[in-house]
């Protein structure tokens, strides 16, 4: 049989020894020594050679496959040709009430006007950042003299957008082909982009071209554009073919684009906004008074590869139609830079059951406003379910219920192979834990799985040699205190079943007629008591819980007060299944970095052996 290289292998050591076995077979090299410098380095380029060309192969073919794509050129090329809009960056948005305040001013007008473009400066972290209108708002004399400006909706509350304005200009030549016009700036926020196109360089008269995403129906005369990102990252603004797939601009024509230049999300949380300018009536200046509605929010960077790869075939599939839950997730997560992520469940899987009803959660980004959070919510239903949903469906919101997670590890520790100390290796570890859960657990969907954890803290350093843990799960139930209270807590995973020896349920401390108390379950048993700190019972039925289901029921629980001073009480369980905590529908699985532990116990595998004579 005749010898083969294999050339599996893109490691360059294994190819050259590949390539060194295949040498040693033949009878023509039978005498030849292949650590010598000569051939060893003839060895070299070739495994060199083969080792660049097969890893170019390698990444080649990934490449070519939006599930396997690392470049993000290749990423948004693959996003494209399934019809998805990369996601640009995104500026920052507030809303603010407008108003100038003109009592005793002697010929006062009817009616002000704030022109668009009128600029407002907000100070964030210490850098200044420029926020402006998008569109001309106008006020009216309230008969006092205070004019309130208004949208064109009646609604005083203004939206600013942060961002400098920037203008673009095109001259159409004299050539048949289609054209393409590249916009050299990788700072665009597309939503911005207003878009013109004058009959000649000098003409004053133009047609305002819309976004194709906006397009109901297209045909030869269509008047839209489309902005999408290139693979330099700059942005390419496309026009129809000016047959049947939209108008396109004539040679000699003029194409003006104007966008907003953006930070992203360095503009985010802003809450205090100072007119530029003053409002001048009759050759004099009036100040115009700002009053924060919403703070700034909704900046963000271009949308990320991981995002696009895993939102682009979602939102391909949905072609623009939200009928499946995934459809819903796709549309909110690539509309909302705000939303973290969202969770989205029809009412025959909620609890209760509610048929005709979809409900979505959103898991906001940290410091969102309750007002912002609000003002996302309207958008969704506004803009999207109540125009692309199934008729007739209902859509609903429902809050992120946090579930918390106890962890109690022990590690094996051999100080003789690290230089870092006993505490410095607890704390590692327990740093370790708390970045597992940011990275892995803590969002829609995320699931705990104790054995990808331990694998992580074995491999943190060659110190640490083996490792275990114990897994508790926590809720926080609010409780009304002086009040009997029923409730039903759902806890997203089975609970283990009663034994002789240990709790299966345990709350907080409360006090409850006099003494300070708490809930566990009575030993083999499902029944829920309230006990005292040393043990007796008090009540020996305030409920149940069922093992298979994760629900803790209370029944005519009535504290006097609990001993935290919260308004909610935690009752941890211990889980059936230690090993996987796969939560559903709107928990998000937290660590509780208060009830956490690490501790390292010393196990001294390297030591020093003297030899004696």
């Amino acid at each position: 049989m005749a010898a083969q290289i294999k050339s599996s292998d893109l490691d360059f050591t294994l190819i050259k020894n590949n390539l060194k076995n295949f040498f040693k077979s033949k009878s023509e090299f039978s005498d030849y020594d292949f650590e010598a410098s000569g051939i060893s380095n003839v060895l070299d380029v070739l495994a060199y050679n083969t080792h660049i060309n097969a890893l170019t192969a390698n990444f080649s073919l990934n490449e070519a496959f939006l599930s396997t794509a690392q470049l993000r050129s290749s990423v948004v090329s693959h996003a494209q040709t399934l019809g998805y809009e990369v996601v640009s960056r995104k500026a920052a948005t507030a809303t603010v009430n407008l108003n100038v305040n003109l009592a005793g001013v002697v010929g006062r007008p009817a009616k002000l006007q704030l022109v668009k473009g009128t600029k407002f400066t907000s100070s964030i972290d210490g850098v200044t950042h420029t926020f402006r209108t998008r569109e001309t708002f106008f006020a009216s004399d309230d008969g006092t003299g205070l004019y309130v400006f208004k949208t064109t909706e009646e609604s005083d509350a203004l939206p600013i957008v942060e961002g400098v304005e920037k203008t673009k200009t095109f001259f159409v030549p004299e050539k048949n082909e289609r054209q393409i016009y590249v916009i050299p700036d990788t700072t665009i926020d597309t939503s911005t982009a207003e878009v013109d196109v004058f009959e000649s360089p000098s003409s004053t008269s133009f047609i305002s071209y819309t976004p194709l995403t906006l397009a109901i129906t297209v045909d030869q005369n269509s008047t839209h554009f489309a902005m999408n990102e290139a693979p330099n990252g700059f942005y390419e603004l496309n026009f129809g073919d000016g047959l049947s797939f939209g108008k396109a601009p004539e040679p000699g024509e003029k194409v003006e684009v104007r966008y907003l230049s953006t930070v992203g999300p360095v503009a985010n949380n802003g809450t205090v906004f100072t007119p530029a300018t003053d409002v001048t009536v009759n050759g004099v200046d009036y100040s115009l008074n700002v009053v924060t509605v919403t703070e700034s929010t909704g900046g963000a960077f271009k949308q990320s590869i991981d995002s696009v790869k895993q939102l682009a075939p979602i939102a391909y599939a949905s072609q623009k139609r939200l009928v499946t839950a995934l459809d819903y997730k796709a549309t909110v997560e690539t509309n909302f830079p705000q939303v973290q992520s969202a969770s989205v469940w029809s009412g025959d899987q909620n609890e209760p059951i509610d048929f005709g009803a979809v409900y979505i959660s959103l898991q906001f980004q940290k410091n969102t406003s309750d007002a912002v959070k609000q003002s996302v919510k309207d958008a969704i239903v506004t803009n999207y379910t109540d125009n692309l949903s199934v008729m007739s469906m209902t859509t609903k919101f429902t809050d992120p219920e946090d579930v918390f997670l106890e962890l109690s590890t022990r590690f094996s520790y051999d100080p003789g192979k690290t230089g870092i100390t006993l505490i410095s290796a607890e704390e590692r570890v327990f740093n370790l834990m708390n970045s597992f859960f940011t990275r892995n657990v803590s969002t829609f969907g995320g699931i705990f799985r104790k054995s990808n954890l331990l694998t992580e803290i074995d491999a943190l350093d060659d110190s640490i040699l083996s490792s275990s843990m114990e897994v508790s799960v926590q809720m926080r139930p609010t409780i009304t205190i002086n009040t009997l209270n029923t409730l039903d807590v759902n806890f997203p995973t089975a609970i283990a079943t009663p034994d002789d020896i240990f709790f299966r349920v345990q709350s907080d401390v409360f006090e409850f007629n006099g003494l300070v108390c708490q809930i566990k379950n009575r030993l083999g048993s499902t029944t829920l008591e309230i006990v005292d700190l040393d043990g007796n019972v008090l009540l020996d039925n305030v409920g149940q819980y069922t093992a298979a289901t994760g629900k803790v029921s209370l029944v005519g629980f009535r504290p006097t007060q609990i001993i935290s001073g919260q308004t909610f009480l935690p009752i941890k369980v211990t889980p059936q299944n230690e090993s996987v905590i796969k939560p559903l529908r709107n928990y998000i699985l937290q660590i509780d970095t208060a009830r956490s532990s690490t501790t390292a116990e010393v196990d001294r595998q390297t030591q020093s052996l003297t030899v004696t004579s």
